[in-house]
């Protein structure tokens, strides 16, 4: 079979997205699934390692634009991204705040879900990045309903053709028959039964202390978390630098590390491209699927 074209763009230029991103390229176990394209700012354009600017911020969104078009247009089959700067877009004038919405918004996607994906787990975010006081008012029953459906359409892709699907609850002990909240009994609960109606194997709210605990013991293939640490703590507890952030729901594959920009450490030669390569071996994987 012939090895896909995965592009691989180095996200912020003055975070370590250029050192792992080179590293990935290079990497021999990456080298025997795809031929990898490397995507960033033009060679005269320099930026200060670990130095937060608007410019850096503009060249990482200037990429993404760039080969957003090309995977559309079938230069390459699949996209694994460097981490970027939410600060650096925004200093940019950007007004999103990340790949996912971007990814979003440049290729007219209506719904979109960030997955965290691991063979030790796989975690779905409802929402994303919200301050916690704003989530109970986002997390409506008609949002999580899209994104359990969304989950169940696109986890065959990943190996899991009748998806086991877990929704964690929002509060404390789920709620505990309204004692403690109740977006379970207004929002949760009726997702979950519209989506059962359809014919969707998920179940739930389940107290959240405990659900990714059966989950990683293989209980169900995916859990959906109502917000951002909720889902990642567990993730990056289990299998920081092996797990790989996916957007769900895209016309077109998408991949990227599970870390940050981590200026501090960037041009210093010392970053860890584990998650970048875990990336874009998956990237390639996903981009056979589609072939």
């Amino acid at each position: 079979m012939k090895k896909p074209h995965i592009a691989i763009t180095v996200g912020d230029p003055a975070g370590i997205g250029p050192e792992i991103a080179q590293r990935a390229a290079t990497d021999s176990s990456v080298l025997d699934v795809c031929d990898p394209v490397l995507y960033g700012p033009p060679a005269d354009q320099t930026f200060q390692p670990g130095r937060l600017s608007a410019d850096a911020g503009r060249a990482a969104y200037d990429t993404i634009v760039r080969v957003v078009e090309d995977a559309r247009r079938g230069v390459v089959g699949a996209i694994a991204t460097a981490p970027i700067n939410k600060e650096a877009f925004r200093l940019a004038g950007l007004p999103w705040n990340g790949h996912t919405d971007l990814l979003a918004h440049l290729t007219g996607a209506s719904h979109v879900a960030m997955m965290f994906y691991s063979e030790a787990l796989r975690v779905v975010l409802a929402t994303v990045h919200l301050p916690l006081a704003d989530v109970p008012k986002m997390l409506t029953a008609e949002s999580l309903a899209a994104t359990i459906r969304l989950t169940a359409c696109e986890l065959p892709k990943f190996g899991y053709p009748h998806p086991r699907i877990a929704v964690a609850g929002l509060n404390p002990h789920a709620g505990e028959h309204g004692l403690f909240g109740h977006e379970e009994d207004t929002a949760i609960r009726p997702a979950i039964d519209a989506c059962r109606a359809a014919g969707i194997d998920v179940s739930g709210p389940f107290p959240a202390d405990t659900l990714f605990a059966r989950a990683h013991r293989g209980e169900f293939d995916v859990v959906v978390a109502c917000y951002h640490d909720q889902g990642l703590i567990p993730v990056k507890l289990l299998a920081f630098g092996q797990a790989v952030n996916v957007t769900l729901g895209l016309p077109i594959v998408r991949t990227s590390v599970d870390h940050g920009t981590a200026f501090d450490i960037a041009g210093r030669g010392i970053a860890d491209p584990e998650s970048m390569v875990a990336a874009v071996l998956l990237a390639a994987r996903l981009a056979h699927g589609r072939t």
